[in-house]
């Protein structure tokens, strides 16, 4: 990806003055600098923006986590972003965390962890021809499939053949036995597309198709799916297996 737009949301010069100088260093292309959330809004909506760093406070105020809180809720207006900060307070570490920001970096900021930040977030949201980035759209659901949109058409995907998904990020991994596919989603939304008699969640990150199952190692925490899949079994999720008639 070429000439990739960073909107800078910043309110201390110094700090904002070494971001711009790493990045254009790095051929990334800078196309403002927002020292309030309201700069920030008017500049997010006035440009192409391709990914953001955000500062989280801003003039004392976290307002660097409600303009990610904003971005995150328009529709069509999703990026990627990472957060800096020299809070070391948990509170507000949570509620920077349900915004989901690719990376969570503490100030000063070390160049090479920055750039390794921005590289992997731009990978990760853009570089996936087979993602879709909204949860509205691009995405066509019926009872018994999915159609996940995958270069420029929309892949018909039966739900009965997916074996698991797991959670990674921001994003969904369908597995099916054929391939993989990955989406912008949230496992609470997907999971509630999906027949609760035949998925069953197995740990915060994994949801499998109890028709795929091969094994279940409940001591090891482990359970095999078709395909020679291993997923995680913990230990809040083991009850699941109550479902099955087991053989003594």
């Amino acid at each position: 990806m070429d000439n990739i737009n960073v909107l800078i949301v910043e309110d201390t010069p110094a700090e904002s003055d070494a971001l711009v100088k790493v990045l254009t260093e790095n051929n990334y292309n800078i196309v403002g600098i927002a020292q309030t959330y309201q700069d920030a809004l008017t500049l997010f909506y006035k440009n192409t923006i391709d990914i953001v760093v955000i500062d989280v406070f801003l003039d004392g105020k976290p307002d660097g986590i409600t303009f990610a809180e904003t971005i995150n809720i328009v529709p069509n207006s999703v990026k990627p972003f990472v957060f800096l900060t020299s809070s070391k307070d948990r509170q507000i570490f949570e509620r920077a965390k349900l915004t989901k920001p690719f990376s969570f970096l503490l100030k000063p900021f070390n160049e090479l962890e920055i750039l390794y930040a921005l590289e992997m977030a731009v990978e990760k949201f853009y570089g996936q021809t087979n993602a879709f980035h909204s949860e509205d759209q691009n995405a066509v659901i019926s009872n018994d499939s999915l159609f996940i949109k995958k270069n420029k058409s929309l892949k018909k995907v039966q739900i009965k053949d997916i074996v698991y998904i797991e959670v990674e990020d921001r994003y969904c991994n369908i597995i099916t036995e054929a391939e993989k596919f990955v989406i912008l989603i949230s496992l609470t939304k997907i999971i509630q597309l999906l027949d609760p008699a035949k998925f069953f969640q197995t740990h915060r990150n994994y949801i499998v198709n109890a028709t795929k199952i091969q094994e279940i190692i409940v001591n090891d925490n482990l359970i095999v799916l078709k395909g020679n899949h291993k997923v995680t079994l913990s230990d809040k999720y083991k009850d699941f297996v109550k479902h099955f008639r087991i053989l003594k």
